[in-house]
């Protein structure tokens, strides 16, 4: 990449955050539902069109790290070390941002959390979300196994270890909006999600091991 690329990336990569940062302010403060694109790009100082480049789904405003969502746990089985399941690399990764409180697994703050459940738009996009990380880690699976394109195993075994998260995911909304602190959360989160992968252990302790 050459150093004007670079620049130019940069470029695009600080508009979209400060267009996602006045966006997010505007949703905390009104409600997503009552805040528009062209408020959006005043706040940012950009035109609706650039909002709409950068943003082409209103929700995508305020769930801005939702690609990264979707790909998250098939890049974690698709990377995970030699010797280790796809349901022990799933389960280390999610201790782990459990332990950090990360954003991807939940850990929002009350504010936001509220900000999302109180609009029936992002409760549906972030169930998209969820729908669309099944499928992405399906095919990992289905690669990553030299499954036949017919076999189901790698749905069924995708359904169970995302079916897992959104439940723990679930739990973590719900416990934020009842106003519990992030370290009481990832108190209790760090044995849900213990009990949560010991119940896959049976069927998927030895599926997709590297």
């Amino acid at each position: 990449m050459t150093t004007q690329q670079g620049l130019r990336a940069r470029k695009k990569q600080q508009t979209r955050e400060q267009i996602s940062d006045r966006a997010t302010e505007l949703f905390l403060e009104r409600g997503f539902d009552k805040v528009t694109i062209a408020d959006v790009a005043a706040a940012a100082d950009v035109a609706k069109m650039t909002v709409t480049n950068y943003f082409p789904r209103k929700e995508d405003l305020a769930l801005d790290l939702g690609e990264v969502f979707v790909e998250q746990l098939a890049a974690v089985v698709r990377d995970r070390a030699p010797g280790q399941s796809a349901l022990a690399a799933l389960r280390a990764d999610y201790l782990a941002a459990v332990a950090a409180q990360s954003q991807m697994i939940g850990f929002s703050g009350e504010p936001f959390a509220r900000m999302i459940t109180d609009s029936p738009a992002l409760v549906a996009r972030l169930r998209e979300f969820h729908d669309e990380r099944q499928l992405a880690l399906a095919r990992v699976l289905g690669e990553v196994t030299g499954a036949a394109p017919d076999d189901i195993t790698p749905r069924v075994a995708a359904a169970q270890l995302v079916g897992v998260q959104r439940v723990l995911f679930e739990e973590i909304l719900r416990r934020t909006l009842d106003g519990q602190s992030g370290d009481e959360i990832a108190s209790a989160m760090a044995e849900y999600a213990r009990i949560a992968f010991d119940a896959l252990e049976p069927g998927l302790g030895g599926y997709a091991v590297r």
